[in-house]
């Protein structure tokens, strides 16, 4: 039974966090066992060197890797990256522990290959993760963290919660992604205002320097900022020294979806095909502007492996997923790897790093326009 008819029949009709979890616990205790991992990434993982990317300090046996939501308190990450993924993000993990909304806060768009989301950053907090991570097995599997402000800290204290993340994070993750862009959070989207932005930089930069820790610092961004806006973070990303952006994270626009609010007032977030358009936009603009100087991770609307292919071409170092996985099921890393590394060798190339932006247009002003 293939996984399309296998979620068709069944697992649709099971609410989408159950179902996430009944997938982690097999996931998380095949990844504890170093025989199960080497037998299950000699027929998943990818082995073409083609695939190997270079970027943020480490070696990436693919590009593909897993957006921060999946393993949010870092319980199966190994038991991901031996489905063939070359890099799988923690998080977004919080200075506080925190439950997130109450009742279903995900919501299924089968149809459109697309899911609506609502969580408000559930998790264990920075502290209990740490711990996860802590002492972690050997592998080539390159582990990043994302963090983000607990809910019960007001926006003009979130430089603290960040920076008690960092100490107990940073010396653990190969990189570290500042969250300021979920639509689930009150306030957080307000940060991406430069100004705003560039404060939190300098708090987590100071409590880089006072652990002693050197490690890539990013920064993801929501796909409903409006072009300026694109174009002064990549300024500011350049001129603070930051490692690179991720764009981008869920969107508040419907483009036709019936509008969806949380009782309290909330926009959920939409992730999926849909979202495909904008995110592609945003990495074009965002590559115009910056060029080669910020590694470029694109997410959001990674359905197919043409996809995959397209962002890399458009200027994306490393690429992410989320809801095309989900659709997807365990063996569509392998069948994006194998794509990639045909569609490479079908250029000539050595590495698929050498085709990063060769199809990106060349000034900020190429890329698709957007008001928020």
């Amino acid at each position: 039974m293939t996984y399309q008819l296998l979620f068709r029949l069944l697992l649709r009709h099971i609410p989408p966090e159950r179902a996430h979890s009944l997938a982690a616990v097999p996931l998380g205790l095949a990844g504890r066992s170093r025989l199960v991992r080497r037998a299950a990434r000699r027929w998943l993982a990818p082995s073409d060197p083609v695939l190997r990317v270079t970027a943020l300090g480490k070696t990436f046996g693919t590009p593909l890797g897993v957006a921060a939501g999946v393993d949010k308190n870092a319980t199966f990450y190994d038991g991901l990256g031996m489905l063939g993924f070359g890099c799988v993000e923690i998080g977004t993990a919080t200075g506080q522990g925190q439950p997130g909304f109450a009742g279903q806060r995900i919501e299924r768009l089968v149809e459109a290959r697309a899911m609506l989301n609502w969580m408000g950053f559930p998790n264990q907090g920075a502290e209990r993760i740490a711990a996860r991570l802590h002492p972690r097995p050997a592998s080539d599997l390159v582990v990043g963290v994302n963090i983000g402000k607990s809910k019960v800290v007001p926006v003009e204290r979130a430089g603290e919660d960040y920076r008690r993340s960092v100490a107990h994070l940073a010396h653990l993750a190969d990189y570290l992604v500042l969250n300021v862009s979920s639509p689930n959070t009150p306030g957080l989207r307000d940060m991406q205002a430069t100004e705003i932005l560039g404060d939190l930089i300098s708090e987590v930069q100071d409590e880089l320097a006072k652990q002693h820790v050197d490690v890539p610092l990013l920064v993801k961004l929501a796909p409903d900022l409006d072009d300026d806006a694109i174009d002064a973070i990549a300024d500011l990303a350049m001129r603070r020294g930051l490692a690179g952006i991720i764009a981008t994270n869920t969107t508040v626009d419907r483009a036709g979806f019936p509008s969806r609010w949380l009782e309290a007032g909330q926009p959920a977030g939409l992730s999926g095909a849909p979202l495909q358009p904008r995110a592609l936009a945003v990495l074009r603009r965002l590559r115009a502007r910056a060029g080669d100087e910020l590694v470029l991770i694109a997410a959001g609307g990674i359905s197919t492996p043409e996809d995959a292919w397209e962002r890399i071409l458009a200027g994306a170092t490393l690429i992410q997923a989320y809801t095309g996985f989900v659709y997807g099921g365990p063996l569509w890393p392998r069948s994006v790897n194998r794509h990639l590394a045909a569609r490479a060798r079908a250029q000539g190339c050595a590495s698929i790093q050498e085709l990063v932006g060769t199809a990106a247009p060349k000034d900020a002003g190429a890329g698709q326009g957007h008001a928020a």
